[in-house]
């Protein structure tokens, strides 16, 4: 099933996704041009744990050291972006990149959960562009700021995320192709050693990690990121107003 927030004539609603409508109780609104509603990012998270590091190749590639345990950073809830609304390049920085990478939602409070809890406490999985100021001084200044992580398109709840494929492409070109069987630390792995430290809340976002080739990206050029089974998430980067 896919899960999608959308805003309609009736207000925000969250409902069952299928084939360009989105289903609620009785109410069916379309989405896309003709439509008479506009998707959202799926969930409202009060926060964004974002691990980094987890791919060998990346690893290679930025010249970085395995790490022992995943390696993580927050990224907070005016970080979140809606899908398919654009995103503004930030005058301050002029080094924005993206990654594409796969994201749980969680769906109901927990702590403390073993790997073999994970499957019950995840409500399902998403799409997160982990954009980056790769300029700026520090993780926090370079990762945390308005619009940092478009999210969506919906959140897919029937999904095994062990071994899925992805790519992402930037102004139509390929520029990341990867299956999460190549992650090291798996996403119940990282859930459940982020859990031993946060009390997760039903809506938070836990985003495992870019596969090889993130890279910079220009005004005008649209970011989409693929993981099979999932869906595709797609903004476009445009000039600050």
């Amino acid at each position: 099933m896919r899960l999608a927030r959308v805003r309609t004539p009736d207000g925000i609603r969250t409902g069952e996704y299928d084939d360009g409508t989105v289903t609620v109780d009785e109410d069916t609104y379309g989405i896309g041009d003709d439509g008479d509603a506009t998707l959202l990012a799926p969930c409202e998270p009060s926060a964004c744990y974002c691990v980094g590091r987890n791919f060998a190749a990346t690893l290679d590639q930025m010249d970085y050291d395995v790490p022992d345990a995943p390696d993580w950073f927050i990224k907070p809830p005016a970080s979140v972006h809606d899908p398919g609304a654009p995103v503004e390049y930030p005058s301050w920085t002029e080094e924005l990149t993206y990654a594409g990478e796969l994201a749980a939602v969680i769906g109901r409070q927990c702590h403390d959960i073993g790997e073999d809890e994970v499957d019950d406490a995840v409500r399902g999985y998403t799409i997160l562009n982990d954009l980056d100021a790769l300029d700026q001084p520090g993780r926090t200044a370079r990762k945390a700021f308005d619009a940092s992580a478009p999210l969506g398109p919906w959140i897919e709840t029937d999904v095994d995320p062990s071994d899925i494929e992805m790519t992402t492409h930037v102004g139509g070109e390929l520029r990341q192709e990867a299956t999460t069987a190549q992650m090291l630390f798996s996403p119940a792995e990282v859930v459940s050693f982020l859990s031993e430290r946060y009390t997760f809340r039903p809506g938070d976002v836990i985003s495992f990690g870019s596969p090889a080739n993130p890279g910079l990206v220009e005004p005008g050029e649209e970011v989409e990121i693929w993981y099979e089974g999932v869906g595709r998430l797609r903004n476009t980067v445009v000039e600050e107003a």
